[in-house]
C-alpha cells in the first residue's frame, strides 16, 4: 500500500521557456466628447473588472498558477487609444483578446487586428447605451476582414447600473473562451518530441511537423531511441534523484503478476534491472521534455536544457521493445499527476509515438489541468454479446453497451478514480487539487504486472487498474485526412462500474495484465451517436485519449480557434459556442458550416 506520507504537494511552477500567456481586456468606449465619452468611463472600467475577476477567479493555467488579466490603460475610443493598447499587451505578453463595452463605438477604429490572438468580444445587453449593436457591428468588420471573434451576447436585457453583475450565460462563455484561447496560447512555441520513429505502421506515429506548425504554431522535435541507451550508460541522469525514486518504487508501488508460462518467464535479476530501467528511462525521458538543471551542473550542460516539449511520444514497439524494457511505466507516470517528487503538473506522453493521440491528449489537459489517458479504443461490447459471454444482462449506463478502452499496458494513473469530489462521488481532478491521502489511494489502486513476453520481449512493467464507474469523461481523437487536413472527434460519457466477475470474463479476452475502463457514451439516437455501436463504428484510428469531465464544449471552441473541424460530437446545441463567423456559412447545418469557416479561414498559423 502507498503511504500519503509518499507524496508531497509541489508548488506550481512554469517549466517552459517564456512567460505564461496574460488575457488583455480592451475596454472599447464612443469616442465623442463633450459630454458622451466621459458619462461612459466609469461605467466601461466596471465592466472590463467584472470580466477580469470572472476569468481569474474560475480559470487557471495548466500548470496550476492564476491567470492574470492585464486590462488597457484607459478606455479605447479611437485607433490611437487601440494601439497604445496593442502596445502594452505586446510588453506584457497577452495571448488572448477580449473586448468589452457597454455603448456604441466605432467599430474598426477600435478593434483589435492582431491575426493571431484568439478574440472575443462581450458586448452589454442593455437598452440605455448600445453594447449589442457595437458588439453586431464590430462582429461584421472581424469577419469582413477575416479575423474571426467570439461573440458574447446576454440572453436578457439588463440595467444600465448592473454593468458590473456578470448574469450566468455571460459567464459561461467568457470561462469557455477564455479557457480555450489560452490552451491555444500556451501550445504555440512548444514542442512534441518524438521520441524514436514509427511504430509497427501506426499512421498517427508518421509526425507531421506540417500539422504541429500550422495547426498548432509547435515545433516538432525527434531523438533516436538510442539515447536513453547512452544517458543511462555514461551517467546522464541524476543519481541523487535516481536513488530517491528507486527506493519510493519499492515502498509504494505494487508488483503484480507475471502472466508469462514459467519456463519463459525473466529471473529475478533481469526483473530487477528491468524495473530500474524503467526508473531511469522516465527521469530520462522528462529530462529529454523539460530539461534538468542537475544535469548542466555535473558537466552535461547541453543535455540540460531540454526540448521545451509540452507533449512526447514514445516508440517502442518494436525496435525497442524486442531488446529493451517497454516504456509503460515510464509513459503511465509522466502522464499521471504524480511520481517520487511528489503531486504534480502531468507530462503527457502519447504511446507508441501517436501524436495524433498525444495532441488528442493535450487539449483535454490543457482545458481541465486533469491529466489525459491514452487508450486503445479496443472493443465494442454489445448487450447481447456481454450477457452471451458472461451470463449478465447489462443494466444502468452499461445497458446500451459498452466500449473497452484498453491501451497496451500505459495509462495517467489517475483514471483508477480513486480520488473524491466534495459530494463523495469517484473523480479525476486538476493536479493542484489533489491530497497526499487521494495520491496514495490511487497509486495502491494500481499493480504493475511483468510486460506479456510475446509482446515485449525485454520485459517490462505495465500499469494495471480498473477505473472507478460513474465518472463524467470525454473521449477525443484528432485524425488527419488526405485532402482535408486534420479533424476532430469526441464523445462526452461515462466510466462504467460492471460486476467483478464479468469484468474478469471480458478483460480476459485482452490481456488482463493492461488498464482497462469501461465507457459508455451519451446516445442521442442519430446520426454517429445513433447508438454505442455507431460510436465505435465511426471512430476514425485505434486510438483515443479521455479526460474527466463532459469538456466538448471547450474543445469545440479551442478547434474553431485553431481552424480544425470538429466531425462528430455528441455535445448539446446550446452549448456549442464558435465565432460569429461561423454562422455566414450556414446555420441549418452546422457540422457542415464548421468544415466551410475552417477552409475558409485555414489554419491559425499556416501561410496565405
Amino acid at each position: 500500500m502507498a503511504k500519503k506520507e509518499a507524496f508531497v504537494k509541489t508548488e506550481p511552477v512554469n517549466r517552459y521557456c517564456g512567460e505564461l500567456p496574460r488575457v488583455g481586456i480592451r475596454p472599447v468606449i464612443d469616442g465623442r466628447r463633450r459630454g458622451v465619452r466621459e458619462s461612459l468611463e466609469e461605467q466601461t472600467m466596471t465592466l472590463a473588472k467584472a470580466a477580469a475577476r470572472i476569468i481569474t477567479e474560475n480559470v487557471k493555467h495548466p500548470c496550476g498558477l492564476p491567470v492574470e488579466c492585464v486590462i488597457a490603460d484607459s478606455t479605447i475610443g479611437g485607433v490611437k487609444e487601440a494601439a497604445d493598447c496593442a502596445d502594452k499587451f505586446r510588453r506584457e505578453n497577452v495571448g488572448v483578446s477580449l473586448t468589452v463595452t457597454p455603448c456604441w463605438c466605432y467599430g474598426s477604429e477600435t478593434m483589435d487586428m492582431d491575426p493571431l490572438t484568439p478574440k472575443a468580444i462581450w458586448g452589454f445587453n442593455g437598452t440605455e447605451r448600445p453594447g449589442a449593436v457595437y458588439l453586431a457591428a464590430v462582429l461584421a468588420a472581424h469577419s469582413q476582414k477575416g479575423l474571426p471573434a467570439f461573440g458574447i451576447y446576454g440572453h436578457d436585457v439588463m440595467d444600465g447600473k448592473d454593468s458590473g453583475i456578470i448574469p450566468d450565460d455571460v459567464k459561461e462563455k467568457l470561462i469557455t473562451f477564455a479557457t480555450a484561447a489560452l490552451a491555444v496560447e500556451t501550445m504555440r512555441g512548444k514542442s512534441y518530441l518524438s521520441m524514436g520513429g514509427t511504430a509497427m505502421g501506426i499512421a498517427g506515429s508518421i509526425v507531421s511537423p506540417e500539422l504541429l506548425e500550422k495547426y498548432f504554431g509547435m515545433r516538432s522535435e525527434s531523438i533516436d531511441s538510442s539515447e536513453f541507451i547512452r544517458r543511462w550508460e555514461e551517467g546522464i541522469y541524476d543519481k541523487d534523484e535516481y536513488e530517491k525514486a528507486i527506493k519510493w518504487v519499492d515502498e509504494n508501488c505494487n508488483i503484480g503478476w507475471d502472466k508469462n508460462p514459467p519456463e519463459l518467464q525473466h529471473d529475478p535479476e533481469r526483473k530487477r534491472w528491468v524495473l530500474e530501467t524503467n526508473v531511469k528511462m522516465a527521469i530520462i525521458a522528462r529530462d529529454l521534455m523539460i530539461g534538468n538543471p542537475k544535469l548542466a551542473e555535473m558537466g552535461f550542460v547541453e543535455e540540460s536544457c531540454g526540448h521545451n516539449a509540452i507533449l512526447a511520444g514514445f516508440q517502442g514497439q518494436r525496435q525497442w521493445t524486442d531488446h529493451f524494457p517497454n516504456g509503460d511505466f515510464m509513459e503511465s507516470f509522466l502522464s499521471s499527476s504524480f511520481d517520487w517528487n511528489g503531486i504534480r503538473e502531468p507530462l503527457p506522453v502519447a504511446t507508441e509515438n501517436d501524436h495524433l493521440n498525444g495532441l488528442s491528449m493535450l487539449l483535454g489537459k490543457l482545458v481541465t489541468g486533469c491529466p489525459s489517458c491514452f487508450a486503445d479504443v479496443r472493443t465494442y461490447w454489445s448487450p447481447a454479446a456481454i450477457e452471451r459471454v458472461s451470463g449478465w444482462k447489462p443494466d444502468g449506463l452499461a445497458e446500451n453497451g459498452i466500449i473497452h478502452l484498453i491501451n497496451s499496458g500505459a495509462v495517467a494513473l489517475d483514471a483508477a478514480g480513486e480520488y473524491l469530489n466534495d459530494k463523495g462521488e469517484h473523480c479525476m481532478k486538476p493536479w493542484w487539487e489533489i491530497t497526499p491521502e487521494e495520491a496514495a489511494n490511487c497509486l495502491s489502486a494500481v499493480d504493475w504486472c511483468y510486460g506479456d513476453l510475446g509482446y515485449f520481449r525485454g520485459g517490462g512493467y505495465s500499469s494495471h487498474l480498473r477505473s472507478r464507474g460513474g465518472m463524467p469523461v470525454t473521449m477525443v481523437r484528432l485524425n488527419l485526412v488526405d485532402g482535408l487536413g486534420p479533424v476532430l472527434q469526441l464523445a462526452e460519457g461515462w466510466t462504467v462500474e460492471i460486476p467483478d466477475e464479468v469484468h474478469k470474463i471480458l478483460d480476459a479476452r485482452t490481456d488482463p495484465t493492461w488498464p482497462t475502463t469501461w465507457f459508455a457514451p451519451r446516445i442521442t439516437g442519430t446520426d454517429a451517436f445513433t447508438d454505442v455501436y455507431s460510436v465505435m463504428n465511426n471512430w476514425g484510428a485505434n486510438h483515443g485519449a479521455f479526460t474527466y469531465g463532459h469538456i466538448g464544449d471547450k474543445l469545440i471552441a479551442l478547434c474553431s480557434m485553431l481552424r480544425i473541424p470538429v466531425n462528430m460530437h455528441n455535445v448539446p446545441e446550446e452549448k456549442i459556442f464558435r465565432p460569429s463567423a461561423w454562422t455566414s456559412f450556414g446555420t441549418k447545418d452546422r457540422e457542415g458550416a464548421d468544415y466551410r469557416a475552417c477552409k475558409n479561414f485555414g489554419p491559425l498559423y499556416g501561410r496565405k
